[in-house]
C-alpha cells in the first residue's frame, strides 16, 4: 500500500491559494516505487507527486529553505530509506528537463523543475559513495535486454565491429546482454535539435494526463526510447541542471572520472565490457589509463603544439611550386585531427559535442584546412600561382583558431573557465543586437546613397556609415553638405546621435547586464562546462581509443578488414596495434603516476575509493533546516544506506549547498527559520480536523 503522509497545516490565508484537490483531501500519497519498476513508471509516479505538492510558484531558494519545500523533504526521506530503484535520479533529472522546457507564464513549471533538481541532489547526500556512483552512472536499460534471456558472449561481441557497448548493465541484465547497443541510439544522435525534441516529447508523453487506457499507451512506441543508455549525469547535462552538476557530491564523481579514480574500462581484452568501477592499479590494465580525461587533455595540448609548429613551418617556407616534407606532415596531422573529431562527434553525440565551446574552434579549423587544401591542389595542378598565394592566405587564418586552441587547457582553471561563459553570453547578445543595428543602418545607408548619388558611390557611402558607427562622427559632419545641402545636415545629425549616444549606450548597458547575469552564477557555468567536457571524454563506447595521428593507422588497416573479418578478430587486431603504438605514452603515464605522489605533484585526492568507504570516520549529525512539526512514519530503513545517512565528506560538514553559506545567506536562512517557526505556531493554534473531515 502507498504511504500516506498528512500535509502540513497551513495558515488560513495560504489555504485559499491551494488547489481544490489539496483542500479536499488534505493528504498527499508518496509514490509507491518498487525496485523492478521501469523508468517510465518511475517518471509517472514521481511526476504525480511533484504536481500535487508544488501547486504554487516558488523560487529555488524558497523551495530549499522555507516550508514550501516540506513536501520535497518528505519525498527525499521516503526515497532514501524505502526506495532502491536505480533509475530514481535519472527520472528526477528527466522531469527537471520536462518542466524546465514548459512555459506556463506563472512560473509553476519552473518551480516544479527546481523541485526535481533539489530532490535529486538531496537524495544523493543520503547515500554512500559507492551508491552515489551507482545511481549517477546508471544507464536506462533497453527493455528488450532486461527481459531477454542470456546471449552468447562471442556472438554479441562479433555482431558489432565498431565496439559500441552499453555503459552499465541494467538491473537483471544477463552477463552478455550489455554488449549490445540498439540502433535507435545512433538514430537519435544525428542532431542536437532533433535529440532534444525527442527527449522532450518522451517525457511529455509520460507526464501527460493519464485518462487514456493502458491499451492506448501500449499501442504507441515506448516513449522512453530516446533515454536508453543515458546515465543520470548525461541527462543532467542535457537538461541544463547546472545546480545539480555544481553540487560538491556530484563534482566528486566528475573529478574522480577526470583523475582516473573512476574508470569504465579496467581490462583490454576482446570480451571486455564497459562499466564504472574504482581504479585499482594492482589489477587494472595499464592501457586503461589512456581513457582518463586528464591524460587525454594533456595529449591534446601536445598534439596541438606539434600541429602549430608544423603550421608555422609551412607558412614560413611557403613553397609555391611544390609540396615539401613539412607540408606532408601537416596534411597527416590535419587528417588525423579531422578523423578524431568525427569519431568524437559520433561517440559523444551532437548534444555534448555542441556544448563544448572549443569544438566550435575545431570545426572552424577543419573548414579552413579543407579550403586551403583544395585551393592548394587546384593551384598546383593548373600552375596558377596566384591561386596558390590565396591558399596560403587562407591558411594564415588558421592561427585565429589554432593558437587559442593550444591554450584551451586554461579553460579548465576556475579563473579562466568563468570568463568563457561570460564572453559566450555577451557574444550571443551582441549578435542579437546587431540585427537591429543592421536594419537601422540599412535604412540610413539607402537614404544617404540615393540623396548623394551624384557625389558618392555606394561603396564609399557604406564606408562613411561604417566609420560613423565605430566612433568617427567627424567624418559624417565633414561630408554632410556634400551629400546634400538641404537633407544632408539634419539626417546626419539624427544618424550620429542615434549611433554615438542611443545605440552605443544601449549596447554597452546590455553587454554589462549580460556579464553581470552570467558572473553571478559563474561557478555553476564553469562547473557545467567542466562536467560536459569530462562526460564527453568518458562516454565513448569504443574499447580501443587511438590517439591522433595513430588513429589513421587503425583507419587504414582495419576499415577494409571489416568487410571480411569478424568482430572478435578486429578487436584482437586493434588491441595489438594499440599496445604497439601507445606503449611510450603508457610508460609516461605510469612514470608520472609513480613520481607525482612522491613529489606532491598530483592534486589532492578529493574522491575516496572503496577502500576508504568502510574506514572509521567521525560521525556528525546532518545539517539542520527548518522543518514542519510532522514527519512521516517510514519503517524498515534501507540496510546499506542507513549507516551512511549521517556522514562527513572531506574535512568539513557539508550543507545541501555547493559552498559554505555567506553572511548574507546565513542571515536569510535564520530569518526563514523564524518565519517557519511562526508559521508552525499559527498552524498549531488552528482548530484541528480529523482525517475523516479532511477527506470530505
Amino acid at each position: 500500500m502507498p504511504v500516506r503522509v498528512r500535509s502540513v497545516a497551513m495558515p488560513r490565508e495560504r489555504r485559499h491559494s491551494s488547489p481544490p484537490h489539496a483542500q479536499d483531501r488534505g493528504l498527499v500519497e508518496l509514490p509507491n516505487i518498487a525496485y523492478n519498476d521501469s523508468f517510465r513508471d518511475v517518471i509517472k509516479k514521481i511526476s504525480s507527486y511533484i504536481t500535487q505538492v508544488i501547486h504554487a510558484p516558488a523560487t529555488f531558494e524558497q523551495l530549499r529553505t522555507t516550508s514550501a519545500g516540506d513536501g520535497l523533504h518528505n519525498l527525499v526521506e521516503y526515497l532514501s530509506v524505502e526506495v532502491t530503484n536505480p533509475a530514481i535520479v535519472n527520472a528526477l533529472l528527466a522531469l527537471k528537463w520536462h518542466y524546465g522546457t514548459i512555459s506556463d507564464g506563472r512560473g509553476l513549471s519552473d518551480a516544479r523543475a527546481n523541485a526535481c533538481e533539489i530532490v535529486a541532489w538531496r537524495f544523493l547526500t543520503r547515500l554512500s559513495e559507492r551508491e552515489i556512483v551507482d545511481f549517477c552512472l546508471y544507464e536506462i536499460p533497453d527493455p528488450s535486454e532486461r527481459d531477454g534471456g542470456s546471449v552468447d558472449e562471442e556472438c554479441a561481441v562479433g555482431s558489432e565491429s565498431d565496439e559500441q557497448t552499453a555503459l552499465l548493465r541494467g538491473a537483471g541484465a544477463s552477463s552478455a546482454a550489455h554488449h549490445r547497443r540498439p540502433s535507435v541510439i545512433n538514430e537519435v544522435r544525428r542532431g542536437s535539435v532533433q535529440r532534444r525534441s525527442q527527449l522532450f516529447e518522451s517525457v511529455s508523453k509520460l507526464t501527460m494526463s493519464r485518462h487514456a487506457t493502458e491499451t492506448e499507451e501500449d499501442s504507441d512506441s515506448d516513449p522512453t526510447a530516446p533515454f536508453i543508455h543515458l546515465n543520470a549525469l548525461e541527462i543532467a547535462a542535457i537538461a541544463d541542471a547546472k545546480r545539480f552538476l555544481s553540487q560538491h557530491i556530484v563534482q566528486q564523481i566528475i573529478t574522480g572520472i577526470w583523475n582516473g579514480e573512476i574508470i569504465f574500462w579496467d581490462r583490454l581484452t576482446a570480451k571486455s565490457g564497459k562499466k564504472p568501477s574504482f581504479y585499482n592499479h594492482n589489477t587494472a590494465d595499464p592501457y586503461s589509463r589512456l581513457r582518463v580525461p586528464k591524460y587525454l587533455k594533456a595529449y591534446e595540448v601536445a598534439f596541438f603544439c606539434a600541429f602549430l609548429l608544423l603550421y608555422y613551418g609551412v607558412l614560413i617556407q611557403q613553397n609555391r611550386y611544390g609540396i615539401t616534407r613539412i607540408e606532408i606532415l601537416l596534411y597527416i596531422w590535419f587528417a588525423a585531427f579531422l578523423y578524431d573529431e568525427v569519431s568524437e562527434y559520433i561517440d559523444a553525440g551532437s548534444i555534448f559535442y555542441a556544448a563544448d565551446v572549443w569544438n566550435v574552434f575545431d570545426m572552424a579549423m577543419i573548414a579552413i584546412g579543407i579550403v586551403y587544401f583544395v585551393l592548394r591542389c587546384v593551384g598546383l595542378y593548373r600552375k596558377d600561382y596566384q591561386l596558390v598565394d590565396i591558399a596560403f592566405d587562407v591558411l594564415a587564418l588558421e592561427a585565429l583558431f589554432m593558437v587559442p586552441r593550444v591554450f584551451s587547457l586554461l579553460s579548465l582553471s576556475p579563473y579562466w573557465g568563468t570568463l568563457i561563459p561570460c564572453l559566450k553570453a555577451m557574444g550571443l547578445d551582441f549578435l542579437k543586437f546587431m540585427v537591429f543595428v543592421a536594419v537601422l543602418y540599412l535604412g540610413f545607408l539607402t537614404t544617404f546613397s540615393l540623396v548623394g548619388r551624384e557625389t558618392f558611390t555606394f561603396p564609399h557611402m557604406a564606408m562613411i556609415v561604417t566609420k560613423i558607427f565605430f566612433g568617427a562622427s567627424f567624418v559624417g559632419f565633414d561630408n554632410m553638405h556634400e551629400i546634400d545641402p538641404i537633407f544632408g545636415p539634419p539626417l546626419m545629425f539624427i544618424f550620429v546621435t542615434l549611433s554615438s549616444i542611443l545605440l552605443m549606450g544601449s549596447l554597452t548597458g546590455m553587454l554589462s547586464n549580460s556579464f553581470s547575469r552570467v558572473i553571478t552564477h559563474a561557478r555553476e557555468e564553469y562547473l557545467y562546462i567542466y562536467s560536459v567536457y569530462v562526460l564527453e571524454a568518458s562516454t565513448s563506447n569504443r574499447l580501443t581509443h587511438f590517439y591522433p595521428p595513430f588513429n589513421l593507422l587503425a583507419l587504414i588497416i582495419f576499415r577494409p578488414l571489416r568487410l571480411v573479418a569478424s568482430g572478435t578478430t578486429l578487436r584482437h587486431g586493434r588491441i595489438v596495434l594499440l599496445r604497439a603504438t601507445h606503449a611510450p605514452i603508457v610508460a609516461l603515464i605510469q612514470a608520472y603516476e609513480w613520481i607525482a605522489p612522491k613529489l606532491n605533484l598530483a592534486s589532492a585526492n578529493t574522491f575516496r575509493g572503496p577502500q576508504q568507504i568502510f574506514s572509521k570516520r567521525h560521525i556528525v549529525p546532518p545539517p539542520s533546516r527548518p522543518q514542519s512539526s510532522y514527519r512521516p512514519y517510514i519503517p524498515s530503513p534501507r540496510p546499506e544506506s542507513a549507516r551512511f545517512t549521517k556522514q562527513k565528506w572531506g574535512d568539513t560538514t557539508e550543507d545541501d549547498t555547493a559552498n559554505a553559506p555567506t553572511d548574507v545567506e546565513a542571515r536569510i536562512a535564520d530569518l526563514s527559520a523564524k518565519i517557519d517557526r511562526l508559521t508552525a505556531l499559527v498552524a498549531s493554534l488552528q482548530p484541528t480536523t480529523t482525517p475523516t473531515q479532511q477527506w470530505i
